[in-house]
């Protein structure tokens, strides 16, 4: 019935006098009296159809009969409109298809959210009825580049001599720095599988027996918090590499990554991407992932202040913290404005945010009067200002003083309009610490992961590490940002089971304890283990901003909420309680 079956969408001036047989759903239907016009639409797009007075009655009475989602057939000739209905917004605006016959294969209720709406449906109903949500353009059109982008993953990962190796689903529970999904074995009572949070140890597996290129597009799962650019279940492009060093990897990544941009918007973006050290990206932007489409870098202030009069610039700087700032100029902020600055400075740790506002010739405003002539001199030469200016200040901890004013950046560029949102910044953050140290907790932790190997000349130091170290010794680290968003990351791997051992000593990992989790990497190592790294790109995060989305619910077929919850199918749910009781398990609390 359907061998024969031509697509909406695809219909031109070409088919123009040619018999066609279309499927797919009513999308609208317009009944001029003795002449209906419809709309029908599948996954390529839509056409116009018309039904004149001329056919027979029980072609005409099906066609009014066919209401907004219904599914039907229609066999007809492509015929080019006339000059004045010819509609320049619709890819298919220059034909239509004169039915000569029309099916209803399939009613529709009267669908609760309007599938061809152009105004804004609440996202609740999106997700409640997402299998019509599906059918409308913009979601049909994301869903589509999706497909491309992996697909232009796997054709120029497999033509670069990677083989895509599928690795478990069920694997045991090993830390990655969130919390796992468990699931409960029937079999082995009281004994858990964990969702992998990523293929690490698998991949590098992989490495040691031989297959020196590896990728699979999978699916991870992490139980944290969600937002806007994080789910429970995500889908990463995961690589690793055999003899391979860092600027390797980077160079095959920068390949892939400027076929997926080009398959998906047509753009081309430079090559090679730029690169900056973690340390210059957190003094420069205030935040290891920056947004570089727009200035408003950070400027450290701390050696003018030492002798302030606005004690807590000399106090944070006592302290071993730093005085910084961001100038904003040409501008005229409200006191509006700036007191929802000081809310989200907060936020980040700061106990408020000093500023001053310069008139081109001395300063005024919030803490102007503790700002001699010589400090705004210099305040000057720093900022390079060159007319009225405000500048923002944070006093504190380096890392509270990052986070305010990295937050700030890009909460001011928003406001002011300064990002170009066509714009694609890619940019590799590299030299990332090995370490980061826990004072609450009195322990180190690895920045990346456990298995990241640490700059040749650092090994060393191992041996006699403190905690004002753990900034100093530099990992084989590196990620991938685009346009303020860590879209990738990845690190050269330890290949050297006694360097392994070393690090998980230093991460407070017992023999017993590193035997119990990773035995079978660690005997790995122990039989001829290739140097190796690797990289895993978030998949939903690249779209996402590809195309220019607010979430990356818009980007996947059947997302969940920020509860975790999937609306459509009611997932989480309870259980029988057979189910639980074969599973040796029993809900407790509330």
């Amino acid at each position: 019935m359907f061998n024969n079956r031509s697509y909406c969408g695809e219909l031109t001036l070409d088919h123009v006098g040619r018999s066609v047989e279309l499927a797919g759903w009513v999308e609208s239907n317009r009944n001029l009296g003795g002449i209906i016009f419809m709309r029908l639409r599948d996954v390529t797009g839509t056409v116009q159809f018309v039904v004149d007075s001329s056919l027979p009655a029980d072609v005409r009475e099906t066609a009014d009969r066919a209401r907004s989602e219904f599914v039907v057939s229609v066999a007809g000739t492509v015929r080019k409109r006339d000059e004045k209905n010819i509609n320049r917004d619709q890819p298919t605006g220059q034909i239509e298809v004169c039915a000569e016959a029309i099916t209803i294969l399939s009613p529709s209720l009267v669908p609760p959210i309007n599938v061809d709406a152009k105004e804004t449906i609440g996202e609740d109903a999106r997700l409640r009825y997402r299998f019509l949500d599906l059918r409308r353009e913009e979601m049909r059109d994301a869903l589509i580049k999706r497909h491309r982008a992996m697909m232009v993953a796997r054709n120029y990962l497999s033509s670069n001599r990677f083989y895509e190796i599928e690795t478990p689903i069920l694997n045991k529970s090993t830390p990655e720095g969130a919390r796992d999904f468990l699931v409960p074995s029937r079999i082995n009572r009281g004994e858990f599988y964990a969702l992998p949070q990523s293929p690490q140890l698998f991949k590098q597996i992989l490495m040691i027996s031989g297959f020196d290129r590896y990728f699979q597009i999978v699916k991870c799962f992490r139980d944290e918090d969600l937002r806007n650019d994080r789910q429970p279940e995500f889908t990463q492009i995961d690589m690793e590499l055999s003899f391979m060093d860092t600027d390797g990897i980077m160079g095959i990544i920068e390949s892939l990554l400027f076929e997926i941009v080009k398959a998906v918007t047509g753009k081309e973006v430079s090559q090679p991407f730029p690169r900056m050290s973690y340390r210059e990206s957190v003094a420069r932007f205030g935040t290891e992932a920056p947004d570089t489409r727009f200035g408003l870098e950070i400027v450290d202030c701390s050696d003018i202040f030492n002798d302030s009069g606005f004690n807590a610039f000399p106090a944070a700087l006592a302290a071993g913290g730093a005085v910084k700032g961001i100038a904003v100029e040409g501008a005229d902020i409200s006191r509006k404005i700036i007191d929802r600055y000081t809310e989200q400075a907060k936020h980040t740790g700061a106990r408020g945010l000093p500023m001053i506002r310069y008139n081109g010739e001395s300063p005024e405003g919030g803490i102007s009067k503790y700002i001699t002539g010589p400090e705004m001199s210099e305040l000057q030469k720093k900022f390079r200002l060159s007319g009225p200016s405000y500048i923002f200040f944070a006093a504190d901890s380096e890392s509270v003083v990052s986070a305010t004013l990295g937050a700030l950046r890009n909460m001011i560029a928003r406001d002011r309009n300064l990002i170009d949102e066509d714009r694609l910044d890619f940019l590799w953050v590299t030299d990332f610490p090995l370490f980061e140290y826990s004072s609450e907790d009195r322990r180190y932790y690895s920045t990346h992961h456990p298995f990241t190997a640490p700059k040749e000349e650092y090994i060393t130091m191992l041996d006699s590490m403190r905690p004002e170290l753990a900034n100093t010794v530099t990992a084989q680290a590196y990620d991938i940002v685009l346009n303020g968003v860590e879209i990738g990351g990845g690190s050269i791997r330890i290949n050297d089971p006694d360097l392994q051992s070393r690090i998980f000593r230093l991460l407070g990992i017992t023999p017993e304890e590193a035997e119990i989790k990773f035995s079978f990497l660690i005997d790995a190592l122990k039989y001829g283990a290739p140097p190796h790294g690797g990289i895993a790109l978030g998949l939903d995060r690249i779209l996402m901003i590809l195309l220019q989305k607010k979430s990356i619910r818009d980007v996947i077929a059947f997302p969940k909420t920020a509860k975790g919850q999937c609306l459509m199918s009611g997932a989480p749910s309870p259980v029988a309680a057979e189910q639980l009781e074969e599973l040796n398990l029993k809900v407790t609390g509330d």
